[in-house]
């Protein structure tokens, strides 16, 4: 995001919080309603059907197995509850040595400025929104809250994941999927930020985790985080090249053409069965080349989503 900020709204606000004031500014500007909307009503209970009552709200699937009339009851819901989980492992920094400040995109700078643009879009609607951190742990879980002290929180909290470079550990997602599913109790839009790339290597086992995160009636979306040119595609210059593990510090010496082909069909294998697994139990996959940058991909999926509601 290449934003010059004035130093009065620097000094007013900080360096994330501006840009994404700024970049909320510029992709809201071409939409005609929010992409975002609140939980209008939400089942709560069953309770008898009273004899000359309306029909309207009976659960038929429910009469059909017991031969007795329930309607449903309802709590009204105005506001959208959000949980913005990010993948904070050492695997995120990749490529290295991106900072806040450069017009370098890493798959952790890219997951923090749309995080931040989400927390500034969501401030406007007047929604609550929390923040989900985790690495080889989950090392934060904030309720989902409203108010402008919470609001620069999450900035901080955001700001220092770029400022203060995560130890070399293994991501442990499974684990930390679980554990938000269940530390989120209220039905809340889940959006997740992570490149998906687990120390287990079970694709089965992280899609059940992410299928947890549907419980309670939450909706789901997952942004499936690479840097496409070297980690999908395998674009590294034919020559002898040192690769090195960002979370086990492992070091590999290699010719990218004797392993492009199998690394390629691999990942490719890996990111179909993730894709359409997440489809099948309704969770929006949104496969993202960081390269590209925050306000081209935020855009892009907020003009679509908008035009489903």
């Amino acid at each position: 995001m290449p934003i010059q900020p004035t130093p009065e709204l620097q000094q007013r606000l900080g360096r994330l919080e501006f840009l994404a004031h700024q970049a909320v500014e510029g992709f809201i500007t071409g939409m005609h309603k929010s992409p975002f909307h609140g939980f209008s009503v939400e089942f709560a209970e069953h309770r008898l059907h009273n004899p000359g009552e309306s029909t309207k709200h009976l659960d038929w699937k429910l009469y059909a197995r017991t031969d007795k009339m329930f309607v449903k009851r309802y709590e009204e819901e105005t506001n959208l509850r959000c949980q913005l989980v990010l993948d904070a492992s050492r695997s995120m920094a990749y490529p290295d040595g991106v900072t806040l400040d450069d017009d370098r995109m890493s798959k952790l700078k890219f997951a923090v400025l749309a995080s931040a643009a989400l927390i500034e879009l969501f401030r406007r609607q007047r929604d609550a929104v929390g923040l989900s951190l985790f690495s080889e742990s989950l090392d934060l879980q904030t309720p989902a809250r409203s108010s402008r002290a919470h609001h620069r929180m999450l900035f901080d909290k955001l700001e220092g994941l770029l400022t203060e470079p995560a130890e070399a550990r293994p991501t442990s997602a499974i684990d930390a999927l679980h554990q938000i599913a269940e530390a989120t109790p209220r039905r809340s839009l889940i959006i997740v930020f992570s490149d998906m790339l687990d120390k287990t290597e079970d694709p089965e086992a992280l899609v059940s985790a992410l299928q947890h995160l549907r419980h309670n009636k939450h909706e789901v979306v997952v942004f499936h985080l690479l840097d496409a040119g070297t980690e999908v595609d395998f674009d590294f210059a034919d020559r002898p090249t040192r690769f090195v593990d960002l979370e086990t510090g492992e070091e590999l010496k290699l010719h990218p053409t004797e392993v492009r082909e199998a690394y390629v069909s691999r990942m490719a294998k890996l990111t179909k069965t993730l894709r359409d697994r997440c489809g099948a139990h309704g969770i929006d996959w949104v496969d993202v080349d960081v390269a590209q940058g925050v306000l081209p991909v935020l855009t892009g999926y907020l003009t679509k989503r908008a035009k489903l509601f």
